[in-house]
């Protein structure tokens, strides 16, 4: 687990992110901390689980699918987000599974597919948000 040291903008909601390849993760957290968002991030679903319900309690979750030997992969780790926050935005980013997104996503989720550019992530992650209710636009 990480806790980004950068605060973010009390407007700005706080963001989990899960993402079992450590270089990826430290990327991505890393353009979301510079885009003004706050970041917590997670190496499987299951310390990601720990997340979800300790402050600050997440607007929005960042997720791989396949999270290595993982047993909970992203798909599940999305229902449980929504399940705890129905509120919570969901963002998927897979490099293989975008084919089983219409059948395991979760409502008004996105997926962004691997390999993608820093601005599509922060694009997509704002897009979600200001749609939520979440971000002003």
């Amino acid at each position: 687990m990480h806790l980004s040291n950068s605060q973010a903008p009390a407007e700005r909601p706080t963001i989990l992110l899960v993402e079992d390849e450590d270089l990826l993760r430290e990327m991505l957290e890393e353009t979301l901390v510079e885009a003004g968002y706050g970041v917590v991030s997670a190496a499987s679903g299951e310390e990601a689980t720990n997340l979800l319900s300790m402050p600050p309690l997440p607007r929005a979750l960042v997720t791989d699918i396949n999270l290595g030997r993982a047993r909970m992969d992203g798909w599940e780790l999305a229902r449980l987000a929504r399940q705890n926050d129905p509120g919570c935005v969901i963002l998927y980013v897979s490099g293989d599974s975008a084919h089983r997104w219409a059948a395991d996503g979760v409502p008004q989720s996105v997926l962004l597919a691997k390999p993608f550019a820093p601005a599509q992530l922060v694009e997509a992650i704002s897009g979600l948000l200001t749609r939520s209710g979440s971000f002003p636009s």
